[in-house]
């Protein structure tokens, strides 16, 4: 087992994809943040449009 660890970090491949898994790791916090701080505002949005659209049926 520590020859297989070992190998693996003299690897530079390995760092390679542990790095690109690190950066979508950091795009999807980024997005999910997004979407979590702009669902407030189009619930409320769509809260507000729901009276216009009974009034209409």
């Amino acid at each position: 087992m520590t020859r297989v660890m070992h190998r693996f970090l003299r690897n530079r491949d390995a760092h390679t994809a542990i790095e690109y898994s690190m950066i979508a790791a950091l795009i999807a916090i980024g997005i999910i943040a997004a979407i979590t701080s702009i669902g407030g505002s189009v619930a409320d949005m769509f809260a507000k449009l729901l009276p216009a659209f009974a009034e209409k049926a």
